[in-house]
C-alpha cells in the first residue's frame, strides 16, 4: 500500500492501512518497529500468551537506533523500567495492587461531582464562538482531575504537561521524529525534572500526610517494599496516562461527532445512553493504538514465526475495526451493542484508569452537547505523529 506506516496520510486515518494488512498480510513484519498483528482474533489469541513479554519488550525499545539517541535516552528508560504497566508478574502484580487501592468503582462515584464541577469551570471561562477544544476543553479536564487525585498542586499543571508531553514524544514518536536525539534529550530533561518534582512532593508528603493517592503509595510502600525510586516512576506513569489517552478520548470523540452530526445530534437528545455511546467511541477512534510487547519464545500463528526476542505490536486500532468482530466497523453506531473493544487493553493490563476515564469522558461529552446547541469544526484538525498514541494537538470548533 502506497501510504504505510508514518506516512502523513497514516497520522491523519492509520485504518484503511490496516485493512490493508488485515486483507494481505495481517502479521506483517515492519523492520522499525517490528511485527504488526492486525487482526482481533490473533491479538486476543497472543495477549494471553505467556511467550509475550512487556518487560523484555523495554530492552528492545531502542533497537536500531544510533547510540548518540540511545545514549541520550538511557535516564529515560531508566524510569520507564521502574513502571508498573512496563513490567511483568511478579513485579507488575505487586506494583499494580499498590495502585488499585485507589482506582476503584467507588472512587470514581465519588468524583464524580467534581468532575462535574470542572467541566463547568472550564466552559463557564469559554469567551469566544471559535476555540481550540483540545487546548481549553480536553487537555485541562483530565489533567486536572489526575492531579487532584495525586496530590500535586494544580498552579503546576503547564510545567507537567511540557514534562509529559515529551515522555509521550519520545515513547510513541521517537522512530518516526526528524530529529530522533533531540527527541531523546528532551525526553531526558524532561524526565530528571519529573523525578526532581515528585522526589520534593514525596518529602513534604512524609512531614504531612494528605487524603490523596501519593499518601496512600507512601504509606502502603512501607509495608510492600515499594521504593521511593518506583513510587516516583509510577506517580509519573499515573500522571502521564491519567490524562493523555483521556484528552485524545475526548478530542477524537468530538471529532468522529463533529464528522457524523446524526450521530451527534442523536447523543445529544439522549443524554441518558451516553455511557454507551462513549464505548462506541473509544472503539470507533481509540486513544491508544497498540500494545508492544516482546517474544521471549518462537511463536508460530498460520504460516507465520515471530522469533524469541523479536518485537511485537498488537495493533488494538486496527482489532476495534475488524469485521471478523464488527459488524460495519467504519460506520459510527452509537446504538451498537457490542462493547467488546480493545481500547483500554486486556487481561492483566487493562487500564488501571478506564473507569475513571469513561466517566470523565461521559460527563464532558453531555455537557458539551448541552451547553452548545450547534458545534462545527472549524479548520483542518492537526494530528501528532505518533503510532502509539492518537491525538490531535489542534482541533479548533464554532460554537453556538
Amino acid at each position: 500500500m502506497k501510504e504505510g506506516l508514518f506516512s502523513p496520510a497514516y497520522f491523519e486515518n492509520p485504518y484503511p492501512y490496516y485493512k490493508h494488512l488485515r486483507d494481505h498480510e495481517p502479521i506483517f513484519n515492519d523492520d522499525r518497529i517490528g511485527w504488526m498483528v492486525t487482526r482481533y482474533a490473533d491479538i486476543r489469541a497472543l495477549a494471553r500468551d505467556a511467550r509475550l513479554s512487556r518487560g523484555s519488550l523495554e530492552t528492545q525499545r531502542l533497537a536500531g537506533l544510533s547510540d548518540a539517541v540511545q545514549a541520550a535516552a538511557k535516564p529515560v528508560m531508566n524510569g520507564l523500567n521502574r513502571e508498573m504497566m512496563r513490567r511483568d508478574d511478579p513485579d507488575h502484580g505487586r506494583l499494580r495492587a499498590l495502585v488499585n487501592k485507589a482506582f476503584t468503582t467507588d472512587m470514581v462515584t465519588r468524583l464524580r461531582p467534581r468532575i462535574q464541577q470542572l467541566i463547568d469551570d472550564l466552559l463557564n471561562r469559554i469567551q469566544s464562538q471559535r476555540w481550540n477544544l483540545l487546548q481549553e476543553f480536553a487537555y485541562p479536564l483530565p489533567a486536572l482531575v489526575i492531579m487532584e487525585l495525586l496530590g500535586v498542586p494544580l498552579a503546576d499543571r503547564d510545567q507537567l504537561k511540557k514534562w509529559t508531553s515529551d515522555r509521550i514524544a519520545f515513547l510513541g514518536g521517537i522512530r518516526s521524529a526528524s530529529d530522533q536525539l533531540a527527541v531523546a534529550q528532551a525526553a531526558a530533561r524532561s524526565a530528571a525534572s519529573m523525578d526532581a518534582y515528585f522526589e520534593k512532593l514525596i518529602a513534604e508528603r512524609r512531614k504531612s500526610p494528605r487524603n490523596d493517592l501519593l499518601t496512600v503509595l507512601l504509606a502502603s510502600g512501607q509495608d510492600e517494599r515499594l521504593t521511593e525510586p518506583e513510587i516516583i516512576a509510577n506517580c509519573s506513569l499515573l500522571l502521564s496516562a491519567g490524562h493523555e489517552t483521556t484528552t485524545n478520548l475526548i478530542g477524537n470523540g468530538v471529532l468522529a461527532l463533529l464528522q457524523n452530526p446524526q450521530q451527534m445530534n442523536a447523543m445529544r437528545d439522549n443524554p441518558q445512553h451516553t455511557a454507551n455511546a462513549v464505548e462506541e467511541l473509544l472503539r470507533f477512534d481509540c486513544p491508544v493504538q497498540l500494545a508492544p510487547r516482546a517474544a521471549t519464545a518462537d511463536i508460530d500463528i498460520g504460516t507465520v514465526r515471530m522469533g524469541e526476542g523479536d518485537r511485537v505490536m498488537l495493533m488494538l486500532g486496527s482489532a476495534n475495526r475488524d469485521p471478523d468482530q464488527f459488524t460495519d466497523p467504519d460506520t459510527l453506531d452509537l446504538e451498537r451493542l457490542s462493547t467488546n473493544h480493545l481500547s483500554f487493553g486486556f487481561d492483566r493490563h487493562f487500564c488501571l484508569g478506564a473507569h475513571l476515564a469513561r466517566a470523565e469522558a461521559e460527563l464532558a461529552f453531555r455537557t458539551l452537547l448541552a451547553r452548545f446547541p450547534r458545534i462545527e469544526l472549524d479548520g483542518a484538525p492537526v494530528w501528532t505523529r505518533n503510532i502509539a498514541y492518537r491525538g490531535m494537538s489542534e482541533l479548533f470548533i464554532r460554537v453556538s
